[in-house]
This record gives C-alpha cells, structure tokens and sequence, in this order.
C-alpha cells in the first residue's frame, strides 16, 4: 500500500506484496475491505496490527477512532503515526489518581492539533481533577466544529469566544467541573442550534443557567453545582429533567406540559411534587425524587398523576410519616411500577415491634395497574410496614414484591469485585430487624398470586450479632 503527498492510502493491485496480510491464508480480500476491517479494531489492537503488518500502517493513519486511556497513555509516538486525516472520535481519558505530569499534559495541545481537523464528530477530554488544562478553543473554529456533533470535558478550563463561529451539529453537550462563566456558556449555547442534550456537572461559579430557545433540545441534566440558584430555560421542547444534588433551585422553564421525565433532589420536595406537579407538569411519565430531609408528610390532595408509570422515591428523616406515601398511589391510575428508598436514620424511631397496635390503612381509590413494587433499605419502622401492608391490600393487579433491607447494589456474586458493598454495623442491624419485621408481619398478608422477595446482608461478606 502506497501513501500520497497528503498521508492518504492510495490503492494498490490485491495481489501486491504490501497488501498481504502475513501468516493469512483465508481468502484475498480487496484492499478496501481489509482497510475497513481495520477501521473497525479498538485502537490499541489497530495500532499493534499496524506495526508488524506494512499494509495495515497507512490505513491506521486514517484510523477513525483514537481512544486514549490509562492502558494508551504513552501516545506521542502513536499520533505521530497517524495523519489527523479521516478522525471521526478522539477520546482522552486521564485516571484521577495521575498528576498532570504523569499525564503529560504538556502535550495534549500538539495532540489535538493532529487530532483534531475537520470531520471531526466526537471530541471527549476527562482530565486530572487539578482542573489547570486550558482547552485550545481556537481548534474549533471553522470548518473543525462545524461538523462536531458530541463535545465531553472535564476537569479544564473552557472559554469559547465569538471568534469560534457556529456549532450548527452539535447535538450533545458535557461540561463537568469546567471553568466555564455564565456569559461563555449562553454564548455557547445560542450558537448550538442543534442541541438535543445538556448535561452540565459539579459547577459552583454559575448562578443562574440561561438557557435560550433552542428547539431540539429535550434532555437537561444538572448535577451537584453548588452555586446554581435558578434554571430558566426558553427551550420549548424539554422533554426529561434531571436536578440532582440536594439543590434548591428555582426551575422556570418553558412548556412545562411536555416534560415526560423529572428527576429532582432536593429537601422536602416530596410534598412539593404531590401539591404542585400534577397542574404544573399534567403529562409527567416517569417521576424519581431524593429528599433526604422530609419534615412534611405527604398530603392527600385530589390533583392527579394521570400519565404516570413508573414512580422512585428515596426519602428519609425521623418524623417523616411514610404511609402518606400512599397519597402518591391514589393519584397515580396509571402507575405501573414503584421503588421506594428508605434513606435510614440510626437514631430510634418507632418500631412495629416496639408499637403492636392496629396497623393504619389510608382510604382511597386502587391503584388498579400497579403490578411491580421494591422498597430498599427496608426497615422494621412502623410507617414503613404500614405502607408496605397497604399496598398489599389495595394493588389488585400486583404481580411483585420486593424488600431490600441492604442498600440495593449489586451483590457479590455479581459485581465485578467479588465482594458486597461495605455496611456501617448500625446498617446491618437495622437490615436484620428490617427481615424479621418483613416476615412477621409482611409476609402472612402476600396473596399467593404475589412473587414475594426479601433480601438480606449476605452472609459471606457480613455477619452481625443481635
């Protein structure tokens, strides 16, 4: 295979010494089919090929997909290899645990110079927490971030100007722990018309996020920004929002009857979500909130969830009343599924075996199609059993019962360390209460008709005297 002026393959005759493959004896493939095969090889098994085999080194100079890690790391010599012609994906990913020397940052503005050229779709940095690399925006300018569809950083500073132009093909958007002001990134936004995902983590020097009125957008992901008072977004196409991070932000967003999916976390916003949500976001079909602090108790008011399938809920504190959960349930005809998170408290509260007395039931109607239900982190409170019996008498169409007395992780014999997630010593006792209270009073009222589960600590990584 020979080269051209411009470090592009040039075609050969198949029966040419350079465009057959060593030691293969299957049959002769044209040189475009093994050009392409190539393309398709992880990088590091691209790169390795192309060094014992003269006829795969020009086509890895136009390798599409370069995919630094910490097993790639030393990639000078591998990017002067290659032409920067044909890079469809660059991704650069620096564990947390190297230094910026030991990542050798004092080369990346080179490498992204080869890498970086146009036809470029994807461009993904994730650098050292130190958070000191100062992305090259100028390499976007032009014809280079006209046709980038995905940008990803994180742990750099990112400063686009007007200079850079419009980013008429970018679709995904991922800023985490980026320095970033408010003013760059509304400029940066109004110039990404189409935008489909924002996706913006762990910032505290932005006040207010401004979104303006982009048409494509439908997906908005907020996580853990610190400083971020208030979302207002023009956007009339917001389909599913994610607010996470215990932030008590102020949403002003536009056409909130299209928002399908809302994920918040955030103090108190059970009662929020019961009294509010129905008449602000009447099509919602996914709900997940996080109030690790609910001091008010869910109300029972007769605005409905009519649209909503799948219900999440973690929710704790001492006072918190969880049968006014069920509120929640009579609301919501169409509800399918339900996962309730009992964000524990190690401090006494009131136990169904401390407090015997009649169980309560909550009036209401039946939530007729709810057939699959997991509580986590199950415990033996009374509030909770209550709930828990509840359901039992009112769901005539559910199908499973699930109660998770751990933290709901995956087990040791399925994750990848062989070992289950750590528990604090007042986790696995209250675990322990929590499986007697769930086959004392839990298990007599399961219909026959009701897959019923209770998960324990398991007993090979976890042993707990009473």
């Amino acid at each position: 295979m020979e080269v051209d002026g411009k470090g592009r393959p040039c075609q050969q005759d198949g029966n040419s010494p350079d465009s057959q493959i060593l030691g293969y004896s299957g049959p002769n493939l044209p040189e475009d089919i093994w050009c392409y095969i190539h393309s398709l090889m992880p990088m590091r098994d691209a790169a390795q090929v192309a060094c014992v085999a003269r006829a795969f080194f020009c086509s890895w100079r136009c390798h599409p997909n370069l995919d630094f890690s910490r097993e790639t790391l030393r990639i000078d010599r591998i990017l002067k290899n290659h032409s920067g012609i044909g890079v469809k994906a660059f991704k650069f990913h620096v564990p947390s645990v190297y230094n910026g020397d030991s990542a050798h940052l004092d080369h990346l503005d080179s490498w992204l110079q080869i890498a970086v050229k146009p036809g470029l779709n994807e461009l993904r940095l994730i650098l050292t927490t130190d958070g000191k690399y100062n992305f090259p925006c100028s390499l976007l300018s032009g014809e280079t971030g006209d046709p980038l569809r995905y940008l990803s950083l994180a742990c750099c500073h990112f400063h686009p100007t007007v200079k850079l132009g419009c980013f008429r093909s970018l679709t995904k958007l991922q800023l985490s722990v980026v320095h970033i002001t408010a003013s760059e990134l509304g400029w940066f936004l109004s110039n990404s018309f189409a935008l489909e995902q924002l996706k913006l983590w762990y910032r505290n020097d932005i006040d207010c996020l401004k979104i303006p009125c982009l048409q494509r957008l439908s997906y908005l992901e907020v996580v853990c920004c610190t400083g971020l008072q208030a979302i207002e977004s023009k956007a009339p196409n917001l389909s599913s929002v994610w607010v996470t991070g215990d932030l008590h932000i102020q949403l002003s967003l536009e056409n909130t009857c299209r928002i399908k999916i809302l994920n918040r976390h955030c103090s108190n916003f059970t009662f929020y979500a019961r009294t509010n949500l129905p008449s602000i976001m009447p099509n919602l079909e996914a709900l997940s909130i996080r109030s690790d602090i609910g001091m008010v108790n869910t109300p029972m008011v007769s605005s409905k969830f009519l649209h909503l399938r799948l219900l999440k809920i973690a929710v704790g504190g001492l006072t918190f009343d969880f049968l006014s959960l069920a509120s929640f349930l009579d609301a919501s005809p169409s509800l399918e599924t339900f996962i309730l998170e009992v964000i524990r408290e190690f401090k006494e509260c009131v136990s169904v075996f401390e407090d015997q007395s009649d169980l309560r039931m909550m009036p209401g109607h039946h939530p007729s199609k709810l057939k699959h239900v997991k509580i986590i982190k199950f415990s033996a409170a009374k509030s909770v059993a209550e709930l828990t019996c509840h359901i039992l008498e009112s769901a005539t169409s559910l199908e499973s019962l699930t109660l998770d007395t751990t933290h709901g992780m995956p087990r040791c014999s399925v994750n990848r360390i062989g070992k289950c997630v750590f528990l604090l010593k007042e986790a696995l006792v209250e675990a322990q209460k929590g499986v007697l209270a769930a086959q004392a009073f839990i298990k007599p009222k399961v219909p026959s008709t009701v897959e019923f589960n209770v998960f324990e600590p398991c007993s090979r990584c976890y042993a707990v005297e009473l």
